[in-house]
C-alpha cells in the first residue's frame, strides 16, 4: 500500500484528538499538513455523553449532536469541518505498530504513515473481567462502556430487555452513572462493589453515604464488600445471573462492568520513558523522544500546583492538555515560548437530578458541610480537604455556576483554615469570601 506522509499526525480519535485538531486550525495549520488517525468509525466526540444522555429514554443525545467541542461550549466539529480545514480524518484505522526512530506508523490494514511531529492521544481502554479469567465473562449482554459502539449495544439491550434486571459491577464513575441511567429506563438495577463505599478514590464515607442513600431511594440496590466471580448463561450464550464471592447469586438480563481503565501506551513501550503507568512528559507534553508529544489519559505530566508527576483520566485534562501541546508545537516552530501547564484537577458527574463538581486534591483531613441527608429537598452539600492547615480540595453537590467557581478558586488559592469546626459551620460562605 502507498505510504502517506504528513507534517503532523495525531494518533487517537477521542476528546484529546478533537481538541488538538481545533487548536491546530486556530494556530493556522496548512491544508494537507495534519492527519487524525482513529480506530473509531466516527469523528471525535464528547465521550462523557455515552454514560449520560446517550442512554436516556427521552431527550436522548445522538451524533452529530455531541461531536467535539460542544462539551466546553465550543463549535461542533463535524466531519465536514476537518475537510474544510484540509485535515485528513482517517477513521476505522487502527495503528498496530509505531516506530518512533523512523517516524513511521503502520495500520492493521497494512497502510504506512510517516510524520514529522507525532501527538499520542490514544486514551484509555477498559479493564475487562475476562482479563482476570472470570468464568462466563465473555457471555452475551455483558457490557463495557468506552466507545460509541459499546453504547449502541447497551441501548439495544435496554430496549430488548424491557423492565428487566441489571447488575452493575463496580462502584466508581461508570457504576454510578450507569445504574442511574438503567433506573431511568425502568430497569431493575443492583450495584456490586468490593469497597466499603462508592467512588472511594474521591468520596469520603460522608459524601458516599448521601449518594448510596439517594440511589437506594431511587430503587437501586447496593451490595458492598464482595465481587463478581462468575456468570451463568443460557443456551444462547446470554448472561442469566451473576455469582458473587460471598455466595449470593443475582439474576441478570444485562450486566454492565465498570472496574477501571488502563492507558493505551503499549504501542510505544520501550521507545519512550514511562512513569506511573503513563508516558512521561514535561509541562508542554513533550515526551523523552524528540518531536513526540503525549496528551490526555496516557500522559504522566508535572502537576505544578502540587510539585509532582501525575496521570489524570478526565475529559477536562484531555481537552486542556491537547491544546497546550499544540500551542507548544507552534511556539517552538516560531522560536517563541508558552507558559508551563498549570492544571487544577477537576472532576464532575451528573446522574438522576444530581450534579457534583470537585476541584483540587483529596488529601488530608475533611469536613462535610450543608445538608447531606439523602432525603434533602435541596441536596446541596459539600466537603473541604485540609492539609497542613490549608484547604487543598473542595467538593460541591448541586452548586450554581457561581458556587462552583468559588470552590474552584478555593482549591487554586489554598486559603488557610485553622479551625475545622468553624469551616464546617461556614460551609459555602467560606468559599464565597475568597
Amino acid at each position: 500500500m502507498a505510504e502517506k506522509s504528513f507534517k503532523y499526525v495525531i494518533v487517537g480519535g477521542g476528546v484529546a484528538a478533537g481538541y488538538a485538531a481545533r487548536e491546530f486550525a486556530k494556530q493556522g495549520v496548512k491544508p494537507g499538513e495534519l492527519a487524525v488517525i482513529s480506530k473509531e468509525a466516527v469523528a471525535p466526540y464528547e465521550r462523557p455523553a455515552l454514560s449520560k444522555a446517550y442512554l436516556f429514554p427521552e431527550g436522548t443525545a445522538r451524533l452529530p449532536g455531541f461531536h467535539v467541542c460542544v462539551g466546553s461550549g465550543g463549535e461542533r466539529l463535524l466531519p465536514e469541518w476537518y475537510a474544510e480545514k484540509g485535515i485528513s480524518l482517517i477513521l476505522s484505522t487502527e495503528i498496530v505498530k509505531a516506530d518512533l526512530s523512523s517516524k513511521t506508523l503502520a495500520s492493521a490494514a497494512g497502510e504506512t504513515f510517516k510524520y514529522q511531529i507525532l501527538i499520542i492521544a490514544t486514551g484509555s481502554t477498559v479493564i475487562k473481567l475476562s482479563d482476570f479469567g472470570v468464568q462466563g465473562a465473555d457471555a452475551k449482554n455483558i457490557f463495557y462502556l468506552r466507545e460509541i459502539d459499546d453504547a449502541d449495544k447497551l441501548v439495544e439491550a435496554i430496549k430488548a430487555k424491557k423492565n428487566g434486571k441489571a447488575v452493575v459491577v463496580g462502584g466508581g464513575y461508570i457504576g454510578l452513572e450507569l445504574s442511574a441511567a438503567l433506573r431511568v429506563n425502568n430497569i431493575d438495577a443492583t450495584m456490586v462493589y468490593p469497597e466499603p463505599w462508592c467512588m472511594p478514590r474521591l468520596f469520603t464515607a460522608g459524601i458516599a453515604a448521601f449518594y448510596e442513600g439517594y440511589y437506594a431511594n431511587k430503587g437501586v440496590k447496593i451490595i458492598k464488600g464482595t465481587v463478581a466471580v462468575g456468570f451463568g448463561t443460557n443456551e444462547n450464550g446470554e448472561v442469566t445471573d451473576v455469582k458473587l464471592k460471598d455466595g449470593r447469586v443475582l439474576e441478570a438480563d444485562i450486566v454492565v462492568v465498570g472496574v477501571g481503565g488502563k492507558p493505551l501506551a503499549t504501542l510505544f513501550k520501550g521507545q519512550v520513558e514511562e512513569e506511573k503507568g503513563g508516558i512521561k512528559t514535561d509541562a508542554f507534553f513533550k515526551t523523552s523522544v524528540p518531536d513526540v508529544y503525549a496528551v490526555g489519559d496516557v500522559a504522566t505530566f508535572p502537576l505544578k500546583l502540587y510539585g509532582e508527576l501525575r496521570r489524570v483520566e478526565h475529559v477536562d485534562h484531555a481537552r486542556k492538555s491537547a491544546e497546550q501541546a499544540v500551542k507548544a508545537i507552534f511556539a517552538s516552530e516560531q522560536g517563541k515560548s508558552v507558559d508551563e501547564y498549570d492544571y487544577l484537577p477537576f472532576f464532575y458527574s451528573r446522574a438522576f437530578d444530581l450534579s457534583w463538581q470537585f476541584y483540587g486534591d483529596n488529601v488530608g483531613e475533611t469536613v462535610l458541610f450543608g445538608d447531606s441527608s439523602p432525603t434533602s429537598t435541596t441536596h446541596k452539600f459539600g466537603s473541604y480537604w485540609i492539609k497542613d492547615g490549608k484547604v487543598v480540595g473542595a467538593f460541591l453537590e448541586s452548586g450554581t455556576p457561581e458556587e462552583n467557581k468559588a470552590i474552584a478558586k478555593v482549591a487554586r488559592v489554598q486559603p488557610l483554615a485553622q479551625n475545622l469546626d468553624q469551616l464546617a459551620t461556614e460551609g459555602l460562605n467560606f468559599a464565597s469570601k475568597i
